[in-house]
């Protein structure tokens, strides 16, 4: 039986950029960092705390995913304080916290343009 997500992947143009964003300024830790092919590293990011994985890759034929919306919702225990912790390392965000009745949620950008949201569990 499926047991959970191993990874998702995040289509990046600049790997080293991405790779900065991610661990800089999001705080994740790097897994694996390799070389993949001629063009690209495999980049494994873990989260503190979690068993699910980022990897900064974009496969072949996939460029056009890059700046778009990411269909990855990372979630936190308090968005507000987790957008002003952000806000103060320089990340963008193109909608500050929100509430809603199933929650609260603010999207940000990483340097490629692709948007994430955070919402709350």
């Amino acid at each position: 039986m499926i047991k959970g997500i191993k990874f998702a992947s995040i289509p990046v143009r600049d790997q080293q950029r991405a790779l900065e964003f991610f661990t800089e300024k999001l705080g994740f830790k790097v897994q694996t960092d390799q070389p993949f092919d001629d063009n690209q590293r495999w980049i494994e990011l873990a989260i503190p705390g979690s068993l699910t994985r980022l990897v900064l890759f974009t496969p072949p034929g996939h460029e056009d995913r890059i700046g778009s919306f990411s269909n990855v919702t990372f979630y936190s225990d308090d968005v507000d304080h987790t957008y002003k912790q952000l806000i103060d390392k320089g990340v963008e965000f193109s909608q500050a916290p929100q509430k809603a009745d199933w929650g609260t949620s603010a999207m940000f950008k990483d340097p490629d343009g692709n948007v994430f949201l955070i919402s709350s569990k």
